[in-house]
Formats: structure tokens, C-alpha cells, sequence
């Protein structure tokens, strides 16, 4: 608890120094000399070297053993030596087992193989019954290391079930995974099969085989069969297949060749034709065909069923149309193909298709359905039989994801953030509710951004939580009482401060509506002198999928180190963005090129207006990918406020990137605020300084977004500055980009010569 009080202490003071020294005194602009400049980049490569060897423990991976509560997890001590340590929850122990460093040294002359404390990977670990050895494995090889001894010895291959620590609890299942097609009825008796795109049935006991369509064909045939659980019917589809389209890519430097290599791959962009899928029922007994009573399914693929628990003349299936305005679980009668829609929610803007959540309760004949009705995402119990609702959680705060259904308790292990009052909106916390909406409980009260890991019986659970400028704590919790059973870490910052790290700061600023708060964070200078103005550069990514900004603390970062260079580094999440109401997250509707600029821009006069070290005439911005796409954006729709921007593998045009990402959020059919919207369309509005990086390789984004961008700037007598890095995918750059960009924004930004980088001068100064 001291050293969060150290911490806070530090950042008061420094906020104090800022603003009783702008009460006396006028900051002047930053404007380095040629060897400051070279100083900053010799302390921002001395302060991220520094970080990168300071042992700063944010987070454990507990390795829990099968069938026991108990688990062991690493804990690096220094950048050669780490701690592997043995805990025992339901006796409240913590032990020491062994150090890295000296193990590696005599698995070193067992194996001839060059490792280290810091390399050394073990990648299963139990303990012997008297507990006074660790058997384990690493590389493949078993050892065992006796604890007393401190002498570790090879052994032979063990059998050990190791329980899998990332298997959750409940799986689950995509939509675009498919049906749950099958072949072989459950009573063994028939196998279903496809000939010449027609169904034909075949017993297993005897030649008999039964032709159930003829309308098929190899072009548009049948498929994705599914039986009933009494074997009396089947269900299948008539499919009208469509095939992507490639999109290609040059590699230009193949090593030990003289030709570049052309390279395709499948691709689908917005407005492209799907596979569609007709349903049919299929009477076993009968042979005969019933049409269900449903439009065809256009979007994903054939979908799972769930039959009605007791009642095979039911099943449910979920149906997502395209264009992302219409969810609905529809009931199916198999005598009959009649159909019901159990739910049906429709929006006028979207429904997030990829965060849609059900869980049957099939012996009840219940759906867990998570939904964002009533403008805020909160879980509903829905009653399959007569397709009643009733809200669970409730209030101005945000579910953000469902850990578990417990059937037999009635309860729901979720995650959700905006309830606790006073705090970031955006801190994750857990919680556990009834099925009757009674007794939520908070597995984790604590003021932070929480991360719980459960045991396999769920009887204890690991909770790590920390905030941006808050040292990470990590707490071995009781699920059925929620108290601590011991603190397994504390992370210790003395070492990290004493580099002369400044931590960020949390900011919060009005958005454009006046009223709903807009967070984000400011990374300062180390050597930061509060007589003079900084630029700002922004880090940008509004893709509407999740929110960005960071709540968890970290030691080292790319916006730390890029501070040091003399600029004022900050991160934004604006509307548009997830985790927030749907109000909030509705502003990306048709709307991508908003990007929550207004937002932003606002926050960061808002930033500047409390600190004169702020200098918001030179911002600059950078982005990669959809961050990509929104930085050059802020030139072209921003010029007034944004004057230098790096734009990385950018979907420049959201008509070119893939379908499902873009229709999501600018919706199908394609329509022409697309091509309004495009970078590409408005290129000859940029006015700053830009520079375009591409990796040449890229199958996420198509390169040739960029190139396309690049095409426009020519053609409107742009000038910018374009690097394609060859043999990269998707990516900012990697280290050379990273380079150019930290050279690029001082150039432009600080109106300074970075280090001439081809003699090394670095290195000669």
C-alpha cells in the first residue's frame, strides 16, 4: 500500500510543479538543437533498455495440477535468473522451489544444449508424493530435481495429465464454424450421404439405399446433413455455392531467385455474393421433402441446431442477416417446416454480431442471450417455449463477456465494467449473479482493472488488477466467502522509478456532446522541462470492435519510449468505440471516417488548456491498420488540427478491406457513403506531412489499399512519403518502420534533423 501511495504522491507533485510554474511563468515551444536531439534518442534507448531488464511482475501464469487444487507459476527475478514457485491453496502455502539460473546450469552439462536462466522454459512440473522432488519437463525431456539436494537428474518419460490452464470452462461455438453436420444416424441404423449433389440414405445393415432428392446437382447441390435425436428426420440444405474472389500480392526479394513471386489468396470485400443455404426437412419414414418456412440463409453457413430437450419435433437455429440489422433464434417444426421466431431483435444501426452471446439451458428450455435492446449490453433469460424475456443485469454499465452458466445453481460468472462508481468505466471486474437477477455478487471490489483466473473447481481464483500508473497486485482468492487466502505478488516499482520514468497519466475530457466523459492517457517526457511546450503525438486506433486505450499497467511501451524524444505521447478512446453505451458505440454507423475526431480533438484542447506544456499547434498522429486508415483520416477531414501523421497497412478504402470487418460497421448493401468516406476519394485534401508504410506481403489488409492511397496523392501532385517493406505482412513497419516514424515526427514535428542513421552518428556522439 506504501508504494501506491509513493506513486500517487509523485504524480501530485509533478501536476502541482505544472501548474503553479504556468501560473508565473510563459512555457516557450520545444525546439531542440541537433545534439539534444541526439541525447534524447541515446536516453529513450538507455530508459527502454533499462525497463526491458527491470523484473516487474504484472502478471503470473498459474499452471493448476489435475485433479488437485494446487499450481505452480514463474516469476522472473532478473533478466537472467527467474523463481518457480509452489502454492497450495486449500492450505494457504507459497513456497519456493527452485531458481532458474543454477538448474539450467547442471541441465546445461546433462544436455549439451546452451541455455539459460532466462531461456529456460519448463513446460510441465509436479511434485512427487513426499514432495521433496519436482519431476518436470523441458525440451521434450523429462528431469527431476531433488529440492533438498538442489541436484536435478534425467528421468524417463512420465505420464503425467496435465491439466489444460487456456481449455474454458464452457466451449463455445462460432457461427461461421458451421453445422453440426453428421453422417451416421444416432441409432447406427442409416448413413446419409451426398451423390451427384442429391441426398441418398443408406442402411448400415443391408443394401438398402433410399434417394431423398433429384432436384441436386454437382453445381447446386445438398449438404451439411444433420439427423434428429429419434432418427426420424433429417435436416439439410440445398446450397448455392459462391466462390471468393483472390486478391494478389508481389514478393519482390525471394531470396535466391531472379523473378518476383505473384501469390493470391481468397478474399472477400464488401458486397461480394455469399454461399446461400435453402433449408430443408427430410421424413425418413416417408421419404418425403418439406421446405422450412424461412428465407434462405445468406450469411455464414449452415447453422448449428439445438433440439428441443424431450421434444425432437423441435430444433432452434441462430440467423445473423446480412448487413448486421436483424439477430434471431428461430424454432423449427419438423412435421410441418413451420417456423417461430423465439427471439428477433432488429436495430437501425447494428447489432455486433461477433460479441452475440447464447448458452441453452436445454432441460429448462432456456436461452442466456446477451443484447444491447435497451442500450446497454446486459443479459436476458429467455424462455424457449413461449420466447418471454427477462432481464438479468440491469443499469448504465456494460457486460462485457460471460465466463460460465452454472445450470445447476442458477448463476452466470460474467465480466462486465461501468458498475463500480468512481472508477474508470472502462476497469474490467467480475461478478456472479442469480438467474432471478438477485444476488450479484463482485468477486473483485478492489478500485483497478481486474484479470481472474479460476481454479478447475472453481473453488478459488487468481485475481491480478492494476491500473496504468498503478503497480499491479495479485491475489489468491475463495470463491464461496471471496476473501484472501494469501497475496501471492506485489509489484515493486522502486527500481523501475528510479530510471526517472514518469508514469502516465489518466485524462478526462467532455466529448462532443458536452456531457459523456472521453478517457485516455498522457505519456510525458523523462527529462520534460516545464518551461517549454511539447507536441503531442496521438496514437489512434477507432476501429469500432473494442476500446484501446490501456487500463492495465506495463513497464515498458511504444508511446513511453516515443516520448523521450521530446513530444507529449497520448491515447484516446473517442465515440465510436466499444465498452460504452450503445448510444456511444452507434456514432461508427455508415460513419468510419468519423472516427471519433471530435472527440479527440476536444480532449486534447481540454488537455492543453491545464497544462501550457501541452503545444496542440504541432499534433501529430500515427495508426496501423484501422489506426492506419484514421490517421491519414485525420489529415484529410483534420488539417486545421492535425499536421503530420504515419499511417501503417491502412484500410484506406473500406471497399477494398475484408467484408466481414467493414459491413459490420458500414453496413450492406455497399452504398455510396463508402466511396465518400474513402481516403482514396479525398486525397486531394491533405495537407500535412505524411508518411505511408506497407508490407509488401500483407493478407490482412490488401496492400494495394495503400498503393491505391498513394496512386490518388500522385495523381493530385501530393507529396508524402511511401515505405514498403518487402517480404512484411501486417504489420507498422517492424523496427525499421518504427525508426522512420520516430524520425519522421521529429523531423516534422520538432523542425530537427534526426540522427543520420547510415553513418551511425549515434554511436560517434
Amino acid at each position: 500500500m506504501g508504494n501506491y501511495r509513493h506513486i500517487t504522491a509523485i504524480l501530485l507533485l509533478v501536476l502541482i510543479a505544472n501548474v503553479s510554474y504556468s501560473q508565473q511563468h510563459k512555457v516557450q515551444p520545444y525546439w531542440p538543437t541537433h545534439a539534444e536531439v541526439l541525447k534524447n534518442y541515446k536516453a529513450a534507448d538507455a530508459l527502454d533498455s533499462a525497463l526491458k531488464k527491470i523484473p516487474v511482475t504484472t502478471s503470473l501464469n498459474a499452471n493448476w495440477s489435475a485433479g488437485a487444487n494446487q499450481f505452480w507459476y514463474r516469476k522472473r527475478l532478473s533478466d537472467k535468473n527467474a523463481a518457480y514457485i509452489w502454492v497450495e491453496p486449500e492450505k494457504g502455502n507459497k513456497r519456493l522451489l527452485f531458481e532458474s539460473e543454477p538448474l539450467s546450469q547442471q541441465i546445461n552439462k546433462m544436455t549439451g544444449k546452451a541455455i539459460n536462466g532466462s531461456t529456460l522454459k519448463i513446460d510441465d512440473m509436479f511434485l512427487s508424493a513426499d514432495k521433496k522432488q519436482a519431476i518436470f519437463k523441458t525440451d521434450g525431456n523429462w528431469f527431476e530435481y531433488n529440492l533438498g539436494t538442489l541436484q536435478c537428474t534425467s528421468t524417463l518419460d512420465t505420464l503425467h495429465i496435465k491439466y489444460d490452464n487456456d481449455k474454458p470452462l464452457q466451449e463455445r461455438h462460432e457461427r461461421w464454424e458451421g453445422a453440426n453436420a453428421d453422417s451416421v444416424s444416432p441409432d447406427k441404423q442409416w448413413i446419409a450421404l451426398i451423390k451427384g449433389g442429391n441426398i441418398i440414405i443408406k442402411s448400415r445393415n443391408s443394401s438398402t439405399e433410399i434417394k431423398l432428392t433429384n432436384d441436386g446437382s454437382p453445381e447446386k447441390p445438398y449438404g451439411e446433413l444433420t439427423w434428429s435425436p429419434d432418427n426420424k428426420h433429417l435436416v439439410g440444405y440445398l446450397i448455392d455455392p459462391k466462390k471468393a474472389k483472390p486478391v494478389y500480392y508481389l514478393l519482390s526479394s525471394v531470396p535466391g531467385t531472379t523473378r518476383a513471386a505473384l501469390k493470391s489468396h481468397d478474399y472477400e470485400q464488401p458486397g461480394d455474393e455469399f454461399t446461400s443455404y435453402q433449408q430443408y426437412l427430410f421424413n425418413i419414414e416417408t421419404k418425403s421433402a418439406i421446405k422450412t418456412d424461412s428465407e434462405k440463409i445468406d450469411f455464414f453457413g449452415a447453422p448449428k441446431l439445438h433440439w428441443r430437450n424431450g421434444n425432437p419435433r423441435y430444433f432452434t437455429y441462430e440467423k445473423v442477416d446480412r448487413g448486421h440489422q436483424r439477430f434471431r433464434v428461430i424454432e423449427v417444426d419438423v412435421t410441418n417446416g413451420k417456423t417461430r421466431n423465439i427471439i428477433d431483435e432488429k436495430t437501425k444501426t447494428f447489432i455486433y454480431e461477433q460479441r452475440l452471446y447464447t448458452y441453452y439451458v436445454s432441460k429448462a428450455h432456456q436461452i442466456v442471450w446477451i443484447t444491447e435492446q435497451d442500450g446497454w449490453r446486459h443479459i436476458y433469460l429467455v424462455d424457449e417455449l413461449s420466447g418471454k424475456q427477462k432481464l438479468i443485469t440491469k443499469g448504465n454499465w456494460v457486460v462485457r463477456d460471460i465466463d460460465s452458466v452454472d445450470v445447476l445453481k442458477k448463476q452466470i460468472w460474467f465480466k462486465g465494467s461501468g458498475k463500480n462508481a468512481g472508477e474508470d468505466p472502462y476497469f474490467i471486474h467480475y461478478y456472479r449473479i442469480n438467474f432471478d437477477g438477485k444476488n450479484l455478487v463482485d468477486l473483485t471490489p478492489e478500485k483497478g482493472n481486474h484479470n481472474v483466473v479460476l481454479s478447475p473447481d472453481r473453488k478459488f481464483y487468481i485475481d491480478t488488477y492494476s491500473e496504468v500508473n498503478l503497480a499491479p497486485k495479485i491475489l489468491l482468492k475463495n470463491t464461496s466467502d471471496l476473501k484472501t487466502v494469501m497475496e501471492l505478488e506485489q509489484a515493486d516499482l522502486t527500481n523501475l522509478l528510479a530510471t526517472g520514468l514518469r508514469l502516465p497519466e489518466v485524462f478526462v475530457a467532455k466529448g462532443r456532446d458536452g456531457k459523456t466523459d472521453i478517457w485516455g492517457v498522457v505519456y510525458r517526457p523523462a527529462n520534460m522541462d516545464p518551461a517549454k511546450s511539447y507536441p503531442v503525438i496521438e496514437n489512434i486506433y477507432a476501429g469500432p470492435q473494442d476500446s484501446f486505450v490501456p487500463k492495465s499497467f506495463y513497464a515498458v511501451n511504444e508511446m513511453e519510449s516515443m516520448a523521450q524524444l521530446g513530444f507529449i505521447v497520448v491515447q484516446i478512446d473517442g465515440m465510436g468505440t466499444a465498452n460504452r453505451s450503445k448510444a456511444f458505440h452507434d456514432v461508427c454507423w455508415h460513419n468510419l471516417a468519423d472516427a471519433g475526431f471530435a472527440d479527440r480533438i476536444l480532449w486534447m484542447k481540454a488537455l492543453a488548456a491545464k497544462y501550457p506544456q501541452v503545444d496542440i499547434s504541432r499534433i501529430g498522429v500515427y495508426g496501423t491498420s484501422a489506426g492506419g486508415q484514421n490517421s491519414a483520416g485525420a489529415l484529410l477531414f483534420h488539417p486545421e488540427f492535425y499536421k503530420a501523421a504515419v499511417s501503417a497497412c491502412g484500410c484506406h478504402d473500406n471497399r477494398i478491406d475484408k467484408q466481414w470487418w467493414n459491413e459490420q460497421w458500414m453496413g450492406y448493401p455497399v452504398g455510396p457513403h463508402y466511396e465518400q468516406q474513402s481516403n482514396i476519394t479525398n486525397a486531394g485534401k491533405l495537407q500535412g506531412d505524411l508518411m505511408l508504410i506497407v508490407g509488401e506481403a500483407d493478407t490482412n489488409v490488401p496492400p494495394e489499399s495503400t498503393y491505391r492511397f498513394a496512386d490518388a496523392l500522385i495523381k493530385n501532385n501530393k507529396m508524402f512519403d511511401l515505405l514498403v517493406v518487402p517480404g512484411m505482412g501486417h504489420s507498422d513497419g517492424g523496427p525499421y518502420g518504427r525508426k522512420k516514424k520516430r524520425d519522421f515526427f521529429v523531423k516534422h514535428l520538432l523542425n530537427a534533423e534526426p540522427p543520420a542513421r547510415n553513418t551511425n552518428e549515434l554511436a560517434q556522439n
